[in-house]
């Protein structure tokens, strides 16, 4: 199975990834988790300000297929959305670590990043869930 896997990211077992840059998150969902979508239609982006806690659900994504809740990989707070993603949600299918992300955060506790999946480990999680 060929994935689109960078490794300079963490990832979770609900197909988000975070890369991590000092006390700022950047957060995207996988090439995996946009293609299961299929044509993304829309996003649901959260305000600048709000509050996440690791897990939670913070955006709904929208696309041909069905909509989808997509789960904060960090606790944080948003400092900073993709208002491009707005008026063109497909870019999260063209471009899902670089374009499509979807907001950055500051990350209030920076020991989650235990719960996280480094891309070797999120590769092997996708092999087993291809079986």
């Amino acid at each position: 199975m060929n994935n689109n896997v960078p490794d300079n990211l963490f990832y979770t077992r609900e197909h988000e990834w975070v890369r991590i840059e000092g006390n700022l998150g950047t957060v995207g969902i996988t090439d995996y988790a946009q293609s299961s979508l299929g044509d993304i239609t829309f996003v649901e982006l959260p305000e600048t300000g709000e509050i996440f806690k690791q897990n939670s659900v913070f955006i709904s994504i929208e696309s041909v297929k069905a909509a989808s809740d997509i789960y904060m990989p960090l606790s944080g707070k948003v400092v900073k959305v993709n208002d491009v993603l707005s008026a063109s949600p497909e870019k999260i299918n063209q471009s899902p670590y670089s374009e499509g992300w979807l907001v950055q955060i500051e990350i209030t506790d920076e020991n989650e990043k235990s719960n996280l999946m480094s891309n070797s480990d999120y590769c092997q999680y996708l092999e087993q869930l291809s079986k």
